[in-house]
C-alpha cells in the first residue's frame, strides 16, 4: 500500500517528457532579437555608430576592412579595439598578400583630426583606397 501511495505523488509509471515546443519558441525569439540588433550595426565593424548624413554617398564595390573611430578617438579594427602601431602593422601585413580597401567609420561627434590621423596611418602603409562611412538619405 505504501508503494501505491508513493507512486500517486510522483506520477506513477509515466516516464518524464521534455517539452520541445516552448524551447523552440524561445530559440526563435532569441534569433529574431539578434537579427534585429545586427541590422543596426555597421557591416563588418560590429559596433553601433551614429554616422553623419551625405547626399553624395556611394556604395563601395570592394570593402575589405573597416576601421572605426569612436567619439573619444579610440580605434577599432573590425569591431575590436586596437592601438595605432598595431593597426599599421596589421594593414602592412594584409597589404603584402592582397589589395586592401579601407573604410573609416567615425561618429558624428568624432573630431576631424582623429579621422585625418587614421587616413594618414593608412597612407603610410601604402593604402590609397580609403573611404568614409556615411548614412544615405
Amino acid at each position: 500500500m505504501a508503494r501505491n501511495h508513493r507512486s500517486h505523488y510522483f506520477g506513477g509509471d509515466e516516464k518524464p517528457r521534455i517539452e520541445i515546443i516552448p524551447m523552440i519558441d524561445v530559440m526563435m525569439f532569441l534569433l529574431v532579437f539578434f537579427v534585429l540588433i545586427m541590422t543596426e550595426m555597421i557591416q563588418g565593424a560590429g559596433i553601433k555608430l551614429d554616422l553623419p548624413q551625405s547626399s553624395t554617398a556611394q556604395n563601395m564595390e570592394t570593402v575589405k576592412i573597416t576601421v572605426g573611430v569612436t567619439q573619444d578617438g579610440k580605434l577599432l579594427l573590425e569591431g575590436k579595439s586596437i592601438e595605432e602601431g598595431m593597426l599599421t602593422a596589421k594593414l602592412r601585413e594584409m597589404l603584402q598578400t592582397k589589395k586592401v580597401d579601407v573604410v573609416i567609420a567615425g561618429e558624428k561627434t568624432t573630431r576631424y583630426q582623429d579621422i585625418v590621423k587614421v587616413m594618414d596611418l593608412c597612407r603610410e602603409t601604402g593604402i590609397v583606397a580609403i573611404g568614409l562611412a556615411t548614412q544615405t538619405g
